[in-house]
């Protein structure tokens, strides 16, 4: 009689990178451990939450998903739970405390573990805890990548080094590490062998890379010369790591997409200086202008924290001043909430609730429109589509993104998957675009 495999269910809360570590746990789980992925929660013996601290409330979310999982496991005793990623870090034992059904609780940088931590677990039927920083394996002992398509995620660096005051990411991946050159490089190259044509470079703060002489630039320059790369992205990246040579970039290498990701939180000095960025307003300023230069065509979108302590009716104006002067695309806006363990989690928080709530509504207000506009703005343009797969609009429309980012729907079929088409865009959609196919 053959026995069926064991199954593995994986949630991920949070960033790309997250979805990135997601997708090697699988693969890893599946190479060591023989665990094959399903997407039924009741059906899986092995059950993951990968997480994120950096988005709201996410200590909650965490509980209020282990307790929809805990049913499953009274059922099912032999089924294992575990948690991931930088909740994880932060609370270690802490999650078992108040979650005991909890088998497993593993940092970012304990993936390459994950099978021995497993097989511990059901050898012993004992749990099994790990969330210490190692940056001797923080790239290391992971199978080589799958494609699951034309585009794929490549980590080139892990952790942060900036220590802005409202953020968890060094204290819950670590410090900046990045990975080997060579190493980047293959990983690409052998994506490229499985039909990969355009990859984006991943890392908390990607653009602080560095390996011996080399660093980011030189990186980015070398992976777009790669047979079979069509695009290359990048996120997310710092402002003080935005050299004039990746700023170059821009000018020099076609293949770069002409969208980037800068987060700057927040429009006003007196905020940007409580939250530890390291630059001013005017700085920022500079380095968009100076992009802009190098490619004219280039779509921005960032990130944006309202209501940090101390922010005043001006400092918010502020920022609403830079979003509109700037002209951000689509981009990413908080109301703050304190991160334990953060040096802004001391700070006074004195912006109320409400006001935190009504200043998000009008930050998002604008960003939306200036996102709509860029998109009006498109219509009657060609566009270069990396096609990905089928539409969901339709079974006879296909799909693909645009440099900026956004979702093509259009007539074709799945014989064009991998192939970049030139397509007329004839509607603005609040969430996508509609095209035809010119060639």
């Amino acid at each position: 009689m053959t026995m069926q495999p064991r199954t593995l269910y994986i949630k991920t809360f949070g960033c790309q990178m997250n979805e990135y570590d997601s997708a090697r746990i699988a693969e890893l789980l599946k190479a060591r451990s023989g665990l094959e992925l399903t997407t039924d929660p009741a059906q899986a013996d092995v059950l993951l939450l990968n997480t994120c601290s950096v988005r709201e409330k996410p200590r909650e979310k965490v509980f209020s998903q282990l307790g929809m999982w805990r049913p499953l496991k009274e059922a099912r005793p032999q089924v294992v739970i575990g948690v991931g990623g930088c909740v994880a870090s932060q609370e270690g034992e802490g999650i078992r405390t108040r979650a005991p059904y909890v088998d497993l609780v593993f940092g970012p940088q304990s993936l390459g573990r994950l099978p021995e931590m497993l097989a511990t677990v059901w050898a012993h039927r004992k749990a099994v805890v790990n969330v210490a920083f190692s940056e001797i394996e923080t790239f290391d002992r992971l199978p080589a990548p799958h494609a699951k398509g034309p585009t794929a995620f490549v980590a080139v660096m892990e952790g942060c080094s900036k220590y802005c005051s409202f953020c968890v990411v060094p204290y819950t991946r670590g410090e900046e590490v990045s990975r080997p050159f060579q190493e980047v490089i293959d990983e690409v190259t052998a994506l490229t062998s499985q039909g990969v044509r355009e990859v984006t470079l991943l890392g908390q703060n990607v653009n602080a890379y560095r390996d011996g002489p080399a660093d980011f630039a030189s990186l980015l320059a070398h992976v777009a010369t790669l047979p079979g790369i069509g695009r290359v992205r990048f996120t997310t990246s710092h402002p003080i790591e935005m050299t004039q040579r990746l700023i170059d970039a821009y000018a020099k290498i076609p293949t770069l997409v002409g969208h980037l990701h800068l987060p700057v939180q927040s429009g006003a000095d007196p905020i940007l200086e409580r939250m530890k960025r390291r630059h001013t307003v005017s700085e920022y300023k500079a380095i968009v202008h100076r992009l802009r230069v190098a490619r004219p065509s280039l779509c921005l979108s960032s990130d944006f924290i309202v209501g940090f302590p101390g922010e005043t009716e001006q400092d918010f104006q502020d920022t609403l001043d830079l979003v509109e002067s700037v002209g951000f695309d689509h981009s990413y806006s908080f109301a703050y909430s304190p991160r334990p363990g953060t040096p802004a989690a001391e700070m006074p928080d004195g912006v109320p609730a409400e006001v935190k709530k009504q200043r998000l509504a009008r930050l998002q207000a604008i960003l939306n429109a200036q996102a709509v506009r860029i998109s009006a703005a498109m219509v009657g343009t060609v566009q270069l589509v990396l096609v990905e797969g089928l539409s969901r609009k339709s079974p006879a429309w296909i799909a693909g993104r645009t440099e900026n980012n956004r979702v093509v729907n259009f007539r074709g079929d799945l014989g064009s998957v991998g192939s970049f088409v030139e397509v007329k865009i004839t509607e603005a959609l609040p969430n996508s675009l509609r095209g035809e196919c010119v060639r």
